[in-house]
């Protein structure tokens, strides 16, 4: 294998050209979904601001599990994260748009949650948090977490570039030293937003574990997508004769652990609240756990894990890319799944009410965010062209 290149000027790796016709697919439905959500949003406002915060979330998730993704690899190294880091910092890129995407949450703050309605002044409880739970404190602290996670995002892309363009083998402690506090503030803002954004729906309801609950979904969710993008490049020059079963093996052992480190952190808020069977705590489960909620978690239960964890086991099946991105796809379907089951419920609506803007917000945030995520890919090189471990990245199995 070559030794990287180091002219700033030339790229080595450059995206395939039907990126542009992917990108254009994004955009287009995008555009659909959006003048569906618009209609979606005059024929029932109440039912598109409820739609409209799961798919942010959904969308938000896997950009900012593709943050800590891509500086837990600065701090651990490995050519795993090599050949992932220009798609994991494409994805975290697009973190400025969803931050303008909150805004429609800001403006329907009313419909989606309870402390914010004039109601909940009679509301004791929640008068109890109303230092917290307003509607100017919720703003501010939504658009401070989403600038400081844009702020490391820009910095650790930022650094990356300029070692495409200079090689300067000192950038490397540098993305470590940013990426090694980042880590840690991702993970504390990721808590507070899972207060805000899903825990607070149900403001007499809390959970110690929520926020870790929240932020290792969000880690799978970028894992999986990332697997899918992976795969979509290795069959296409100059990926395809990049890309190895080793790494594969690697994202689905990763993605393996992901699962398990979700299924245990739920099991153990299950049993945490089950067994202390106090009314402002299980009353939560209990609304998942009665009518069509409960095979709603069934669902969760048989393939959010045990069937990505029994799939996950086989060896040839990790160092198979286009089966490994079949559950990769699996499991990105659950994680919306999994985040629907967590806010819905909340809503009011009487059962499992599949409502068809729940498709169109979706689609809509999807195809923007996606069509952006592309553009973002495309504008560099494939590959850190001028990182030192390039070379043992890019060795053959």
């Amino acid at each position: 294998m070559s030794a990287p290149h180091s002219n700033a000027h030339s790229n080595p790796y450059e995206p395939p050209s039907d990126l542009e016709r992917l990108q254009r697919h994004g955009w287009t439905l995008g555009a659909v979904g959006v003048a569906a959500c618009l209609v979606g949003w005059i024929l029932d406002s109440n039912q598109f601001f409820h739609s409209y915060l799961v798919a942010w979330l959904f969308w938000l998730g896997i950009a900012l599990g593709s943050l800590a993704i891509l500086m837990l690899h600065h701090l651990t190294g490995g050519a795993w994260g090599l050949m992932v880091r220009r798609t994991l910092e494409a994805a975290t890129r697009t973190l400025p748009a969803l931050a303008i995407l909150f805004l429609p949450i800001l403006l329907g703050m009313q419909e989606i949650f309870p402390w914010a309605r004039p109601e909940a002044a009679t509301d004791e409880l929640i008068q109890q948090k109303a230092a917290y739970l307003n509607p100017a404190a919720f703003t501010l602290r939504g658009f401070f977490y989403l600038a400081i996670w844009s702020l490391f995002a820009f910095i650790l892309s930022w650094l990356s570039l300029r070692q495409d363009r200079t090689a300067d083998p000192g950038l490397i402690r540098r993305m470590q030293a940013v990426a090694a506090p980042g880590l840690a503030i991702y993970c504390l803002l990721a808590t507070f937003a899972s207060v805000d954004w899903l825990m607070s729906l149900d403001p007499h309801w809390y959970s110690s574990l929520f926020g870790v609950y929240f932020f290792v979904g969000q880690g799978l969710s970028a894992l999986a997508f990332l697997i899918v993008i992976a795969v979509y490049l290795s069959q296409r020059q100059p990926m395809d004769s990049l890309f190895t079963p080793l790494h594969f093996h690697d994202y689905g052992k990763l993605m393996l652990a992901f699962v398990m480190i979700w299924a245990y952190i739920a099991f153990s808020q299950l049993l945490i609240i089950w067994s202390g069977n106090l009314p402002e705590e299980v009353g939560w489960y209990l609304e998942r756990s009665h009518g069509i909620w409960k095979y709603v978690s069934i669902l969760l239960a048989l393939f959010h894990f045990l069937l990505p964890f029994l799939l996950l086991l086989s060896r040839d099946l990790k160092r198979n890319a286009k089966l490994l991105s079949k559950v990769a796809v699996l499991v990105l379907f659950m994680r919306w799944v999994d985040l629907y089951w967590l806010a819905a419920p909340s809503f009011g609506h009487e059962g499992l009410s599949f409502h068809w803007l729940d498709l169109a917000t979706v689609v809509g945030i999807g195809g923007i965010w996606f069509a952006l995520f592309v553009g973002q890919l495309r504008s560099r090189p494939l590959l850190p062209i001028n990182d030192p471990y390039l070379e043992e990245a890019l060795a053959d199995d």
